[in-house]
């Protein structure tokens, strides 16, 4: 080889732990190669938490696979094997690993080559007192010093996947480990795991009744069960009433529309691969609506507008259609239907700062409702050299960065930034929430359009009399009910809020006797608006707590003899777990105040 080098020791925490997995993820090639000396290499990647590596193997692997590969990654740990790293060109390790019968890593250095690479690097694990190489892996770097240095490791799982998240190429087995720096952090993060799992969205979602998806009707089409149609009924009531309060009129648009309305907007060709294929009809293209937008910015120009109408805020609570691949669609929370709390602020170029702070104040008063404490913004803007994904509009991009940037920092709320990430017609805000396990979810976006104002002639008259452009603010600070409500699953543990709950009093009779008074009751609470039933099996009051226990009721009414002599009711809360007798009436009032201010 032309050249060698040890590897060095990384310099910070993040660093060492990055090195840590990373060498991990190269064990793990090494451990496989040696049970299946025929696989084919890919990818191996770090990831959050950990790492992953993808192989075309000659078997489908089966759980037990794991332990064997990991009992050899603790010998190949225990051998303290050294990473060297080498250089070779690029020409010569595509014929190295077409020989090889590496189809993939070939690949791969073809398209380093193609993107002006000459020289490529590869990372050999030696036997640190012999040098004998047992394995070599194209790789950029980053390990740890050897492989006894690897902290703590677990496989985990094993799941398909495309190469290069292809549908159209070979499907690949991934392999995902998880590393840490101590046996602590490891049997934390399992525990985390474990409570995910009992809190998985799709689990629950089917436990409670909440929601389901059909073959027949599609995949990643949500069908909402009368208890999730509740949530989403719940949701919404309290998106519009928080957009009535700022300013908000709403509107509602058709699922399809005319192709030449996303070629006007720009979303053709920019989003033609996440969008379904047109459909035809009178001869002409229509599709499913991804957005909202382009329909919206019809009706601003239904009518002139002058500077006296801005900012014009339309809201809509409506049904868009993108077409997600089959291997990235995840329950609720990546799907192809969906339901957005959506917006779009028409104003001058003066009020856009305001308008801003006024999206993250209402972002915050949402969460604030949902018990969402852990959240920051991730600021997207764009790259100047990668000019063929965006408006090619410099001053544009320069004002609206710098703007959003001042809103932000009046906001309050901590944000990051990411080059090479705004939407093709302006920067853009992503709101992301953490639940009680620290699961992290990019929940809405907020983007400041400056193209739309061009493409739709979207204009106003100024106090002078004369045209100027419109800008728009693109917003959802619920996002989708879809990925909302598969967050909000998992956060509460299925265990909603008062207000939230599907079912949010359950009455439990002793015996039949009781059966009359436990209708007197549920008739006050429904009166009420309440959402309640009457449990009126014949089983035991122990199997119906056990029943309402189940169904993650808030409240549980007991009624007995001394309960309907006294008019009164024995109130099991499932929150605080406390249990006390109180009036009826004063139950029913109690409840009222607790539903009608959305308390936590």
């Amino acid at each position: 080889m032309a050249k060698k080098e040890h590897m060095g020791v990384a310099e910070n925490v993040d660093e060492i732990l990055h090195g840590m997995r990373h060498s991990c993820a190269h064990m793990l090639a090494q451990a496989v190669l040696e049970m299946f000396p025929e696989a084919k290499l890919a990818i191996g990647p770090t990831i959050e938490n950990g790492f992953y590596y993808d192989f075309g193997l000659p078997r489908t692997l089966i759980p037990e696979d794991l332990e064997i590969l990991q009992e050899k990654m603790r010998r190949i740990a225990n051998e303290k094997q050294t990473f060297e790293r080498l250089e070779e060109p690029v020409d010569k390790a595509i014929e190295f690993y077409k020989k090889a019968g590496q189809p993939y890593k070939a690949e791969i250095a073809e398209d380093l080559k193609n993107e002006g690479e000459k020289i490529v690097t590869f990372y050999e694990n030696r036997m640190p007192k012999t040098g004998e190489v047992k394995f070599s892996d194209l790789c950029r770097g980053g390990h740890s010093e050897n492989t006894g240095k690897t902290g703590v490791f677990k496989l985990t799982k094993i799941a398909g996947a495309y190469w290069r998240g292809d549908e159209k190429r070979p499907m690949l087995q991934r392999i995902y480990g998880v590393c840490f720096s101590t046996k602590q952090e490891l049997n934390d993060y399992l525990q985390r795991l474990e409570e995910a799992k009992k809190r998985d969205h799709r689990k629950l979602g089917k436990e409670l009744k909440i929601f389901t998806m059909v073959d027949d009707i599609g995949p990643g089409l949500a069908v909402w069960l009368p208890n999730g149609t509740i949530i989403r009924d719940e949701l919404e009531k309290l998106a519009k009433e928080e957009e009535r309060r700022d300013g908000y009129v709403r509107v509602a648009t058709p699922h399809i529309t005319k192709g030449v309305l996303y070629h006007k907007s720009g979303h053709l060709p920019y989003y033609k691969d996440t969008m379904y294929a047109p459909l035809m009809i009178d001869e002409e293209e229509y599709y499913l609506k991804p957005m909202n937008c382009p329909m919206h910015h019809m009706i601003y120009l239904y009518e002139p507008r002058s500077y006296r109408d801005l900012p014009l805020r339309l809201a809509e609570y409506s049904q868009c259609y993108r077409y997600e691949k089959s291997g990235e669609l995840n329950g609720l929370m990546r799907v192809r239907g969906m339901a957005m709390n959506d917006a779009h602020i028409y104003c001058r170029k003066d009020q856009i700062k305001e308008e801003f702070v006024k999206v993250m104040r209402l972002h915050e008063r949402h969460y604030k409702r949902l018990g969402i404490n852990d959240f920051y913004m991730r600021f997207s803007r764009w790259d100047s050299a990668r000019k063929e994904k965006y408006i090619d509009q410099p001053e544009h991009w320069e004002f609206c960065e710098k703007v959003m940037k001042e809103a932000m920092d009046e906001s309050k709320i901590p944000y990051v930034e990411a080059m090479d990430e705004a939407a093709f017609y302006g920067p853009k805000i992503d709101f992301q929430i953490k639940n009680v396990l620290c699961n992290e979810y990019s929940i809405s976006t907020n983007q400041l359009d400056f193209a739309a104002g061009d493409r739709f002639n979207l204009r106003y008259t100024d106090s002078e009399g004369k045209e100027e452009k419109v800008f728009v603010i693109h917003r959802a600070p619920l996002g989708t009910h879809e990925r909302t409500i598969g967050f909000l699953i998992e956060h509460f543990g299925g265990a909603f809020p008062t207000w939230l709950a599907p079912l949010q009093v359950a009455i439990l009779p002793v015996s039949e006797k009781h059966l009359d008074y436990a209708r007197e009751i549920y008739n006050e609470l429904f009166e009420k608006g309440v959402r309640v039933e009457v449990d009126e099996s014949n089983e035991s009051l122990g199997k119906k707590i056990r029943a309402a226990e189940l169904k993650k009721v808030p409240y549980m009414l007991v009624v007995g003899d001394k309960e309907v002599e006294n008019n009164q009711v024995a109130v099991r809360n499932r929150k605080t777990k406390e249990q006390a007798v109180m009036k009826a009436e004063e139950f029913a009032m109690k409840i009222f105040e607790e539903i009608r201010e959305r308390r936590l």
